[in-house]
């Protein structure tokens, strides 16, 4: 089933920080994270973002510390895939883990503008900007991490292969 929402467009070297400022890290609960989602980059992000949306940015997107906070804030504020020209290894791998989808695509990246309609396929890694009606490839999931993400994230995947597995 395509992904598809409005584009939140951000910039190049977004940091962890900017997903969720530091000063908000004793939070735990996701719903609480999201309440803080990318508030001194944007602060009107939280009352703008909708379920089913999709953040779109440059390069290194993620970059910063290890935590896991900003992949969660990310998602639990309704957004369902981030796409961006490159991301932070260890974000890319947090996000992975929690459930959260990302697609790397140059072409996509600087193409879709904010407030862009966008669909996204992760089976076939197609991004389609329905606003602008181009269409680009990203590189499309393989098959255990599209099931990682289904499951929404590797502790749910695990739960899941375990209990197959009785």
């Amino acid at each position: 089933m395509p992904l598809k929402g409005k584009a939140f467009k951000y910039g190049s070297h977004v940091d962890t920080d900017a997903i969720v400022p530091a000063r908000h890290l004793n939070l735990l609960e996701p719903a609480d994270l999201a309440r803080h989602c990318m508030e001194d980059l944007d602060a009107d992000f939280t009352g703008k973002v909708k379920s089913g949306d999709i953040i779109v940015a440059d390069d290194n997107f993620g970059c910063g510390s290890s935590r896991e906070h900003a992949p969660v804030a990310i998602k639990a504020s309704g957004i369902s895939c981030v796409i961006a020209k490159s991301f932070a290894r260890i974000f890319f791998r947090n996000a992975i883990n929690i459930g959260l989808p990302l697609l790397e695509c140059e072409e996509a990246a600087r193409d879709i503008k904010a407030g862009d309609t966008v669909e996204v396929d992760l089976a076939s890694g197609a991004i389609t900007n329905l606003s602008s009606g181009k269409s680009f490839t990203s590189k499309a999931y393989p098959e255990f991490m599209m099931q990682i993400v289904q499951a929404g994230g590797l502790v749910e995947y695990i739960k899941k292969k375990l209990a197959g597995a009785k």
